[in-house]
């Protein structure tokens, strides 16, 4: 028989079911700031909840629902590192500023799987490039993927990462 002549229930109509937001098996680490945008997250979540159930809208209700259940878990989850005052070795929460072999230097901060943001040079502590990297003192080289690099320096992040 062809859908057209099905009638959908009423309460199912146009309604998609949207699979949960993918949990990292890994330790949720965070920097303080990486927990502030987790808490904004969850606001934010909170307010489109609202909004949509106020609008009667419900795919808004259901992706703002799987959001909130999302950042709620994550903010259950995290683990808050405070950035080291004068680190010694690249770490989490660190900045790490490389020097390519073509003589290019790039400056990435070590950061939380949720925090990361490549265009801000915010990279997850999870990610080949931070692995190869942690450990390493000034003046240690690795081999990366896209070359060889060597760290330069080191800081502690900011507090905006």
């Amino acid at each position: 028989m062809s859908r057209a002549f099905v009638k959908e229930q009423d309460d199912q109509e146009g309604l998609e079911e949207l699979p949960e937001r993918p949990i990292s098996s890994n330790p949720n680490f965070v920097t303080p700031h990486g927990l502030t945008l987790i808490d904004e997250e969850i606001e934010a979540a909170r307010k489109l909840l609202a909004h949509a159930q106020h609008e009667s809208d419900r795919a808004g209700i259901a992706r703002a629902s799987r959001d909130l259940r999302y950042w709620t878990q994550r903010r259950a989850t995290a683990q808050t590192v405070e950035p080291p005052k004068a680190p010694q070795k690249v770490a989490f929460a660190t900045r790490v500023t490389v020097k390519r072999d073509d003589g290019r230097e790039q400056v990435f901060s070590i950061v939380g799987e949720d925090e990361a943001d490549l265009e801000k040079g915010l990279i997850a502590y999870t990610v080949p490039m931070a692995r190869a990297l942690l450990g390493l003192e000034v003046g240690d080289e690795a081999e990366l993927h896209a070359g060889h690099v060597e760290v330069v320096d080191l800081k502690p992040i900011d507090a905006e990462g």
